[in-house]
C-alpha cells in the first residue's frame, strides 16, 4: 500500500511530467531540426567533410570522466581503439579496474591510465590534476593533452549538498567540468597539435526557462530551498549551463588564441539505455526506455559513443558547434543557450566560484 501511495504522489508530480512530456518533446523538436536541414539541404548541418589530425610524436591522450560506465565506459573503448592513450576518470576504484581490464581484454595494445575523481569536489579535481601532471613527468610524456571529455554526470533524486554546500548534481555536471577545464587548459593549451574540449550535454536544455546565474543559483542553493527537490528542473538547468560554457569558452578563446590552438564543441547524444536513472522507481525507467525504444529513439551506449567520436575528429574549424544526430550532424540548440548576455553573466560567476575554491584549497 505505501509503494503504491509513492508510486501515485511521484506521477503526480511536475518532475514526472517534466521528464515525460517536455523532455520527449525536446527530443523530437532536435530531431524535427535535423529533418528539416535535410529536407532544405543546409550545407552547414554537417562536420564529416573532413577529420581533425591528431599527427603527433606520440598517442593522443585524452581525459574522460564519468567513463566507468555508460556512455563514458563505451567512449573509452571507441577512443582507445582509435589509438588514444585514455585517461579513465572515476568514483570508484572497483570499477575503474574492471572498465581497465575489460579494455584490456579487447585491446591489449591500449596505453590506459585511471584516476579516483569525485567531480562533484573542488578539492578531488585539484588533487587530480595535481596527479596527471605528475604521471605525465613520471610516464616521460609530454606535458600536455590533446582531448578532454567532460561526459560525467548524474540525475539524483533527492538533495545531496557537496562539501563546499553546493548541489550534488549541479556540482557534478556543471561546477565540476568547469572547474576541470580551467585546470586543464594549461595542458591542453601546451599541446603539440590542436587540442580540443567535448562538453556532453542534453535535449532536456531545450526545457530550461532558468535566466538565473548568480551564485546561489549556479551552486544549486536556491534549488534546495524549494519544498520539493525538483531535480528535472536542476538536470535541465545544469544541461543549459554546460551549452552556455562551451560558447563563452569558445569565445574567450579565440579572443586569446589567434591561432584557435584550443576548440571547444558541445555533443547531444540524444537518448541513451544508460543507468542515470537508477535512483528513479523501476517502472519509471522501463516507460522511459521502452517508450523511446518503440519511437526509435533509444540508442546503445556504444551507438551513441559515436557521436563523441565524430566530435573529437571533426576539424578544428569546428569550434562552438552543438553536435546531434550522429555522423558529424550539426542543429541549433535553444535561443536561451545562445544568449551571449546569458553565457557572459554564467561566465563571470562561475569564475567567481572557481577563484573562491581555489582561495579555499590552494
Amino acid at each position: 500500500m505505501e509503494k503504491l501511495k509513492q508510486t501515485l504522489c511521484f506521477i503526480s508530480s511536475s518532475d514526472f511530467w517534466r521528464m515525460a512530456l517536455f523532455w520527449n518533446m525536446a527530443l523530437l523538436f532536435s530531431y524535427f531540426q535535423l529533418l528539416k536541414k535535410r529536407i532544405f539541404g543546409s550545407k552547414s548541418s554537417s562536420s564529416s567533410c573532413s577529420k581533425h589530425s591528431w599527427n603527433s610524436s606520440h598517442k593522443p591522450i585524452c581525459v574522460i570522466t564519468g567513463a566507468t560506465s555508460g556512455l563514458g565506459k563505451a567512449t573509452a573503448f571507441a577512443l582507445s581503439r582509435k589509438g588514444f592513450c585514455v585517461v579513465l576518470v572515476g568514483r570508484s576504484s572497483h570499477l575503474l579496474s574492471k572498465t581497465l581490464s575489460e579494455i584490456k581484454r579487447q585491446n591489449e595494445d591500449a596505453k590506459l591510465k585511471a584516476f579516483e575523481v569525485d567531480m562533484s569536489s573542488f578539492q578531488s579535481v585539484l588533487k587530480f590534476r595535481n596527479s596527471l601532471e605528475q604521471w605525465l613527468i613520471d610516464s616521460e610524456l609530454h606535458s600536455s593533452i590533446q582531448l578532454l571529455v567532460n561526459n560525467a554526470g548524474i540525475l539524483a533524486r533527492s538533495s545531496r549538498p557537496t562539501v563546499e554546500g553546493f548541489d550534488r548534481m549541479i556540482a557534478t555536471n556543471y561546477v565540476g567540468a568547469f572547474s576541470l577545464t580551467k585546470l586543464l587548459l594549461p595542458l591542453l593549451r601546451n599541446s603539440p597539435v590542436p587540442s580540443r574540449v567535448i562538453n556532453v550535454t542534453s535535449f532536456t536544455h531545450r526545457s530550461a526557462f532558468a535566466g538565473r546565474f548568480d551564485k546561489d543559483s549556479v551552486t544549486g542553493v536556491n534549488f534546495s530551498r524549494s519544498k520539493q527537490y525538483p531535480c528535472a528542473r536542476i538536470y535541465e538547468y545544469s544541461k543549459l549551463c554546460l551549452l552556455l560554457f562551451s560558447y563563452e569558452l569558445h569565445r574567450q578563446l579565440r579572443l586569446t588564441d589567434d591561432s584557435h590552438h584550443v576548440s571547444v564543441v558541445a555533443v547531444d547524444p540524444g537518448a541513451v539505455k544508460t543507468n542515470i536513472m537508477h535512483e528513479f522507481p523501476s517502472y519509471v525507467q522501463v516507460m522511459a526506455y521502452c517508450g523511446l525504444k518503440i519511437l526509435g529513439l533509444m540508442q546503445s551506449p556504444e551507438d551513441a559513443a559515436e557521436f563523441i567520436i565524430d566530435a573529437a575528429l571533426a576539424p578544428p574549424e569546428i569550434s562552438g558547434k552543438y553536435f546531434f544526430g550522429g555522423n558529424g550532424k550539426i542543429i541549433e540548440s535553444s535561443a536561451l543557450s545562445r544568449d551571449l548576455k546569458l553565457a557572459k553573466e554564467l561566465w563571470d560567476t562561475s569564475c567567481l566560484i572557481y577563484n573562491e575554491l581555489q582561495q579555499t584549497y590552494i
